[in-house]
């Protein structure tokens, strides 16, 4: 097939106008969009078909001016190394995809400050929503801000979803931390534990709080008082941190809560490291399931959360597709690193 020679340089809308025999604004509505008036599908072919003559390129930024907003989602997280964040992540762009539009992720390392300034920086690229996962802290002024920042973008017609613990009247998909903890307190109290430590995250991490809180509150309601709790990253170094410093403790529980997986792989390799066996010497439990659990020996208890249903329903939420904010709960699975601790009842002979 023959194509013509192109002119100099770089085709402008202007060519493409010409070539079409319409006006410039006519082809620009053609090929950008525009969000208050629509052009014929006879004169849209018409520019189309003399933008592929011309092999013109359209300008990211003019379609999102004409149109109001880009094809992009910014998805927010606070360590993208984190499998907890990458299968929300993963729910995200699935259903991103589903919708004909494409994430731009950002990763705050649990900073307040790069959280907000990726706020600011999708709203002025005009994406078209934006979702934040990741647990709050305690404090208040950096949420006030980021909710400032949120409902302004709102307010100028970007959609909006969190991830955790609601903020203002934001859409949000809650995960019920509180009462999935209270669950695995009372299975694991049922296998009989009753000696328990608890490696609750950093102080003020407010998902490491609930979850704390909903372990002891329903330990404490069956009779067993929850034992030493140690504060330390919500990262896998700092369940190694955290556990090294409760294995030093003369009281050293039978059970260890992680408040979340990561924090629980830590927890095993440090046991390990003290030359202990997890679980004949010290039990372990997490919370979340997150897909690397796969490769843990022994499997580890926890906490189901679907992460990738939640990355999905939180899209919704900012698109639109669904109104206000969803809970969802967890699922205890109980693995081999909390064996049944019950005693067997004898066999008696006839």
């Amino acid at each position: 097939m023959f194509m013509p020679p192109l002119p100099p340089g770089p085709v402008t809308l202007s060519q493409v106008a010409r070539e079409a025999g319409v006006s410039l604004a006519t082809a620009s509505r053609a090929i950008n969009g525009s969000a208050t008036r629509t052009v014929s599908p006879e004169l849209r072919e018409r520019v189309l078909t003399a933008a592929a003559r011309l092999r013109y390129s359209p300008d990211a930024n003019a379609q999102a001016m004409a149109r109001g907003r880009t094809t992009s989602v910014g998805l927010i997280v606070h360590d993208i190394s984190d499998p907890y964040f990458s299968s929300i992540a993963a729910g995200v762009t699935g259903a991103a995809e589903q919708a004909d539009l494409v994430v731009t992720l950002a990763s705050t390392q649990h900073r307040a400050d790069r959280e907000l300034a990726f706020v600011e920086l999708m709203h002025r690229q005009r994406a078209r929503a934006i979702i934040v996962a990741g647990g709050r802290l305690d404090g208040g002024a950096s949420d006030d801000a980021l909710v400032a920042a949120l409902e302004e973008y709102h307010r100028h017609g970007g959609g909006v979803a969190l991830v955790g613990q609601p903020l203002a009247a934001l859409p949000t998909v809650v995960v019920a931390n509180r009462s999935g903890a209270g669950d695995l307190a009372g299975a694991l109290h049922a296998l009989g534990y009753r000696s328990v430590g608890v490696l609750a995250g950093p102080a003020g991490h407010r998902t490491a709080a609930d979850r704390s809180a909903g372990f002891a509150q329903a330990l404490q309601e069956r009779g067993t008082a929850v034992g030493p709790v140690v504060h330390s990253a919500f990262t896998r170094d700092g369940g190694y941190a955290g556990m090294a410093e409760l294995l030093a403790r003369p009281d050293r529980p039978r059970l260890v809560l992680a408040v979340n997986d990561v924090m629980a792989v830590g927890a095993m390799a440090a046991a390990r490291d003290a030359g202990l066996h997890v679980p004949d010497d010290v039990a372990v439990a997490g919370f979340d399931d997150i897909v690397t659990l796969r490769d843990v020996t022994p499997a580890l208890t926890t906490v189901r959360i679907p992460l990738t249903s939640i990355g999905e329903i939180a899209t919704r939420l900012a698109l639109g597709a669904d109104a206000g904010s969803v809970e969802v709960t967890g699922t205890v699975v109980v693995r081999d690193s909390t064996p049944d601790l019950r005693p067997t009842a004898p066999t008696t002979c006839p």
